[in-house]
């Protein structure tokens, strides 16, 4: 190694960039070749370019919990992530399916026969107990059984190098509007880079949601569906990605109080008065969405929003509803819904998983806390989360009382060590943790965007990727199969 990979050394688990004897791996070849020529204080000067030119832009993220402000400058680290095409076409099939599973499961729920519940494939107390089970998006139909349009799938690889889900994320997932932001800065600060490789591109992101909504749109909308993003308001920790967003469609952005709903049709208040809406890609949560039917307190959303719903005059993206499917204690019941549904089997494998209502499961976890990840079925972000080998014994100790007094609260999944890829740190590249977040479109077809938000842990040794945990990003390259036509439209299963 030269330059600023002098000294590197390969991380002990799976090394995406560099096999285990330090060489280049035949994706990250020109990559490595490239950054052995660049010294730290080139690579900082070109970090500190990114950052103000994201700052200029507002591309930020807000972290509740800190004291010393709440919005920051989204973090982007310089060296690629490449997934080859081959390596994606079989990711491309494995999420498509998963998501179709997951789909097919959500509308037998609130609108079929309930199918898996009644042959015990998910134990029916397990759903109707979940905080995401919601009795009001019973009898509210979706267009081709699409309750989940966008689904945002966490994947990790572990010691093997062999990709695993970790976590589904089928409420809001966000994120798509940094995967944009990142590969456009990575283009404008290093486009040398880009002449080795032929990468897939991401600015279609816009376009490819706008169709996948105006597939799911009701019928009365005709040929050309009215779409709007309803936001929470400036200060909602992703109303950047809400205007982001919206910009990208070509749609208005919108808040509660700027749509109303009369005879059960939602209209937007304009400057030529009421304005029939089709489709609402809703970035509030369902308890917040309608004061009729939810909260009364709530001044987020509209009142009446869900009898139109129900009525069929409009279609919500998500459907309410979707958060008893990405429970983290439900997760543990995916890959039977595939094969449930689909007759296949997963072609992504889950993260061995154990639920603490099950005595003998518990016993064994009980017992080995210090080995284990323990998670708390309600948060995400991060939080709550305890990984056993990093924790103390105070941490250890309340883990198991929180266990033992709460078993639905609480799962326990094998520790991943999650694999690797040389990131900036101080002077010189070191191997930092990372996952995968790639989304997925469902409206006539499943359709998975190329490439996704590659998070990563900038703490050495730290294995939580999240960026209220203090994580990063980095740009994720699908490198096209030179068979194909790199700028067509991403392949999916027909559903």
């Amino acid at each position: 190694m030269t330059g600023i990979l002098a000294g590197y050394e390969p991380s002990h688990t799976f090394d995406e960039a560099f096999d285990t004897d330090g060489l280049a791996r035949r994706a990250y070849e020109r990559i490595v070749d490239r950054f052995r020529h660049v010294d730290a204080t080139e690579l900082r000067r070109i970090e500190t370019l990114v950052a103000d030119e994201f700052r200029r832009q507002g591309i930020t993220f807000t972290v509740y919990s800190d004291d010393q402000g709440t919005e920051r400058t989204w973090p982007m680290d310089l060296f690629p992530r490449v997934i080859e095409a081959a390596e994606w076409r079989l990711l491309e099939q494995g999420l498509a399916q998963r998501v179709t599973a997951l789909n097919r499961f959500l509308d037998d729920l609130y609108s079929g026969e309930q199918a898996a519940l009644h042959d015990g494939i998910v134990p029916r107390w397990l759903v109707t107990s979940s905080k995401g089970f919601e009795r009001n998006a019973f009898g509210i139909h979706v267009p081709f059984g699409a309750r989940c349009m966008i689904a945002g799938i966490d994947l990790v690889r572990g010691r093997d190098g062999r990709y695993a889900v970790l976590e589904d994320n089928l409420r809001n997932p966000s994120g798509i509007s940094y995967v944009v932001e990142n590969r456009a800065a990575m283009s404008k600060a290093f486009p040398a880079l880009f002449e080795d490789h032929t990468v897939r591109p991401v600015d279609q992101y816009g376009q490819l949601l706008r169709s996948t909504l105006e597939e799911v749109a009701p019928a009365s909308a005709g040929d050309n569906p009215t779409i709007v993003i309803l936001s929470p308001g400036v200060h909602n920790s992703a109303y950047f990605e809400h205007a982001f967003l919206a910009r990208a469609m070509g749609v208005e952005l919108v808040e509660g109080r700027d749509l109303v709903v009369d005879d059960q049709v939602v209209y937007a208040r304009t400057v030529g008065g009421l304005s029939p809406v089709d489709v609402i890609y809703r970035r509030i949560d369902d308890d917040y969405l309608d004061p009729v039917s939810f909260r009364p307190e709530s001044f987020l959303g509209v009142s009446g929003l869900l009898a139109a719903a129900r009525a069929g005059t409009v279609t919500l993206c998500n459907a309410i509803g979707n958060g008893v499917a990405d429970d983290k204690a439900f997760y543990a019941y995916v890959p039977g819904l595939i094969r449930y549904y689909l007759s296949e089997e997963p072609m992504l494998t889950n993260v061995d998983t154990y639920v603490m209502w099950d005595d003998d499961q518990r016993s064994d976890c009980l017992d080995r806390l210090d080995q284990l990840v323990i998670k708390p079925v309600g948060e995400s972000g991060g939080y709550g989360i305890v990984i056993g080998p990093h924790a103390t014994d105070g941490e250890l100790e309340q883990a198991r009382r929180d266990i033992q007094s709460d078993h639905r609260g609480w799962i326990v999944q094998e520790l991943v060590e999650l694999s690797s890829l040389p990131s900036l740190a101080g002077d010189h590249l070191a191997p930092r943790h990372l996952d995968l977040r790639p989304f997925v479109l469902t409206g006539e077809r499943t359709r998975v965007f190329p490439g996704g938000l590659t998070r990563v842990a900038m703490r050495e040794g730290s294995l939580i990727v999240n960026s209220s945990q203090g994580g990063g990003s980095k740009d994720t390259w699908v490198l096209a199969d030179h068979d194909t036509d790199s700028d067509a439209e991403p392949p999916g299963d027909e559903s």
